[in-house]
């Protein structure tokens, strides 16, 4: 699951741990491409939270209210949704990861910013913060 653009840092144990650590990831990007909350459960911590804008308007809230958000409207609403890890560092027990995504909702594009930790020998993200980097969101049903 490493890419050429990933890395294991200095503390890092194994390969196999990165990967450990991207399959956490990829839960959470399947998760939210099809508004799937077990898999977003599974991804995150239960206190996690999330910190970010679209436009003027903040998203600093429990991660539970994303995954009700994307329950409602998963990100992959015209099979135009992309995501790519684009970087793991990891040191012991803390991991850092950058996820860039494409064609949420059809149009936004973000660049996500994901801490996990292990915890009780499982890697859980406890943190997502993201940057709105193109497109509009869907005008109100």
């Amino acid at each position: 699951m490493i890419t050429e653009h990933q890395q294991v840092a200095p503390g890092a144990r194994t390969i196999e741990e990165a990967d450990a650590i991207a399959q956490a990831i990829q839960l959470y990007i399947d998760g939210m491409a099809r508004g799937d909350q077990a898999k977003l459960a599974e991804a995150f911590h239960p206190e996690a939270r999330m910190y970010g804008a679209i436009g003027a308007q903040r998203f600093d809230v429990p991660i539970t209210e994303f995954a009700k958000i994307v329950g409602e409207s998963p990100a992959d609403v015209a099979g135009t949704f992309r995501a790519r890890i684009t970087a793991i560092v990891q040191t012991d027990d803390v991991a850092c990861a950058t996820v860039v995504e494409e064609g949420f909702w059809g149009t936004l594009s973000f660049v996500d910013f994901l801490t996990l930790c292990r915890i009780e020998d499982r890697w859980r993200i406890v943190s997502k913060t993201f940057a709105h980097t193109g497109g509009e969101p869907p005008a109100p049903h």
